[in-house]
């Protein structure tokens, strides 16, 4: 039932933002029908058409807060009555990609578009999201509410494609964050949420379908379908999480390769190489080595160089960094790794303490290795990884 509303969420509201705009409103509208379904659903069962049920209910909530606001204005002004505009019908396919086109508002900065976005469009609770841009989360929190507040009274409409164009950042960052959360989940019992990152596969889909031509959308279905490739051999039968090197690769899902090495080799021939495609042909690189030891390191930290000059950032530099110690030596991964360190964003990370960790493994230094296996365990809010990492602290006391 969580994940049937889940699912329904975003093209139930991207319904009634474009008919009704007042994206606050409408939220709230969705939220209250949200709630009735999850008290009459498990007893009266899940109607036929859960979609329809669910913008009806809505809309009625959205048509009560209209009328009550209308009448608190009629009688400051004295207006004449007005009434409500009619109850929007239930879509006849989805709406979801149009909500997340219509969130991400010129009107908003890059970072309040992304913000609003995942709440919006993937579900992701304000600490999720925070995690997610490796801001806090108060300060997530604060811009949600300061871009509903812009778009107060805004009308919700698709703007011609030259305009969307200016969008597609916004909308790529996005639906790169939701697979990653789902792929690997930030925090609670599972490692995977499959849901949102099928949901971001599909979306993304569908977005290379609008815009065939957009190298980056490209490269973003390519990246998604390469790591999503990985997922059957990513964690044992207990659920616990197993390394990339040390994961079954026959186990991995070939067609998915297949489909998307030929996604980014097209796309890195016709267009700018952008982030996404770059990122996309490193996962090909891994994806194409039979085994762990066949991976072309040298390929891959060419790639990462093109990757921090095009689009710097935290975990691009630790990706570097991984690379730099299989062909440099690890002693250079662990130099580098002190000074990224010095980044305000790194600094404490689980993450930067997972590869010292993996680096100090490599080198023998089993004490050093099992001190950074235990701070990254204690800072990571994902139950796997903890689990993960504890495991391979507990190896190295051994």
């Amino acid at each position: 039932m969580p994940g049937l509303l889940r699912e329904l969420t975003p093209r139930v509201l991207g319904v009634l933002v474009r008919r009704f705009g007042e994206f606050d409103q409408c939220e709230d509208a969705v939220q209250e029908a949200l709630l009735s379904a999850a008290q009459q659903w498990p007893s009266d069962g899940v109607p036929a058409n859960p979609t329809g049920w669910l913008v009806t209910v809505a809309s009625r909530r959205w048509t009560e807060m209209w009328r009550s606001e209308t009448a608190r204005r009629r009688r400051e002004t004295n207006a004449a009555q007005l009434e409500p505009p009619a109850a929007p019908p239930a879509p006849a396919e989805d709406d979801t990609l149009t909500l997340l086109l219509l969130c991400c508002h010129p009107a908003l900065t890059p970072v309040s578009q992304v913000a609003l976005t995942l709440r919006a469009v993937g579900g992701l609770t304000t600490a999720e999201i925070a995690r997610a841009l490796l801001a806090p989360e108060a300060t997530v929190g604060q811009r949600i509410s300061r871009a509903k507040q812009r778009l107060k009274g805004t009308q919700f409409t698709l703007q011609p494609a030259a305009e969307l164009a200016d969008r597609m950042v916004a909308v790529r960052h996005v639906l790169y964050l939701i697979f990653n959360e789902g792929y690997t989940a930030s925090s609670g019992p599972t490692l995977q949420r499959v849901q949102l990152s099928v949901e971001a596969i599909r979306l993304t889909r569908q977005l290379h379908a609008l815009r065939p031509h957009d190298g980056e959308v490209a490269g973003l279905l390519a990246l998604m379908l390469l790591t999503d490739a990985r997922q059957p051999a990513r964690t044992d039968s207990d659920g616990a999480l197993i390394p990339l090197a040390e994961q079954d690769r026959t186990r991995w899902d070939r067609a998915a390769i297949n489909e998307g090495t030929a996604l980014v080799t097209r796309a890195l021939a016709t267009a700018e190489p952008g982030p996404f495609q770059l990122q996309a042909a490193i996962a090909a690189v891994h994806d194409e080595a039979a085994t762990a030891a066949e991976t072309d390191w040298p390929q891959i930290l060419v790639l990462y160089d093109l990757l921090h000059h095009v689009a710097p950032g935290p975990m691009v530099t630790l990706g570097r960094i991984v690379a730099l110690s299989m062909v440099d030596g690890l002693r250079a991964g662990l130099r580098a790794l002190d000074t990224a360190a010095g980044e305000p964003v790194l600094a404490g990370h689980h993450r930067l303490h997972a590869v010292r960790a993996h680096l100090l493994d490599l080198t023998g230094d089993a004490a050093g290795a099992r001190a950074e296996y235990e701070l990254a365990a204690r800072r990571t809010l994902s139950i796997p990884e903890r689990a993960y990492l504890e495991s391979r602290a507990h190896r190295r006391s051994s």
